[in-house]
C-alpha cells in the first residue's frame, strides 16, 4: 500500500460502526438478523471495512460477498452512520450501493467479484477468509433468500443429495 492508502485504511479501521451508548448495537442486530454469532459478525464487519477500502481506492467496480453485502445493506439503514460518519467524515467520498438489473448482469458481477478477490489479495497480502468470501460459483448460485419470521415459522433445511 502507498502511504496515502495506509492513511485511508487507518481511518476506516478506526471507524466505529457500533453506537457505544446503545444497548442493542449494529453488531447485535447484524448477528440477530443473519443468525450469526457475535464473533462471526465482528469478522464480517472487518471484511466490510476492507471492502469499503477497496472501493475507496480503486478505479474499477467492486463486488462484495453476500455476507459483506448483508453488512452493507444494514449499514445503509443507519443513515447518519453511513452517509455522514463514514462517507463524509471518514472517507470524504460518497459510496453508493447500486442494485443489480437482473440475471443479464450475472457474468459481469462474477468477473467483478473475481477481480475484487484479486485486488483484496494484492493489497492485504493474504487470501480473503473463505467463510466470508465464498468461491465465485457458490457466491452466485446460493442467492435465493427470503425474509422469514422465525417466531411464526419453522425452518427445515433441504436434504442435499449428491449424484
Amino acid at each position: 500500500m502507498t502511504e496515502e492508502q495506509n492513511q485511508i485504511w487507518d481511518k476506516i479501521q478506526n471507524f466505529e460502526i457500533d453506537d457505544i451508548d446503545s444497548s442493542f448495537t449494529f453488531t447485535d442486530r447484524l448477528a440477530r438478523e443473519n443468525d450469526w454469532s457475535i464473533e462471526y459478525s465482528l469478522r464480517t464487519i472487518l471484511e466490510y471495512k476492507k471492502f469499503i477500502f477497496l472501493i475507496t481506492i480503486s478505479d474499477f467496480s467492486q463486488t462484495p460477498s453476500d455476507q459483506i453485502d448483508q453488512v452493507w445493506h444494514l449499514h445503509l439503514l443507519y443513515t447518519e452512520s453511513y452517509w455522514i460518519e463514514l462517507c463524509k467524515n471518514t472517507l470524504n467520498k460518497n459510496i453508493h450501493h447500486g442494485p443489480t438489473k437482473g440475471s443479464e448482469e450475472r457474468t459481469l458481477f462474477k468477473e467483478q467479484y473475481l477481480k475484487t478477490l484479486e485486488f483484496y489479495e494484492s493489497l492485504f497480502n493474504e487470501k480473503p477468509p473463505k467463510d466470508i468470501w465464498l468461491d465465485v460459483e457458490t457466491r452466485f448460485n446460493e442467492i435465493h433468500f427470503t425474509r422469514i419470521n422465525r417466531k411464526r415459522n419453522w425452518i427445515i433445511p433441504k436434504l442435499l443429495f449428491k449424484n
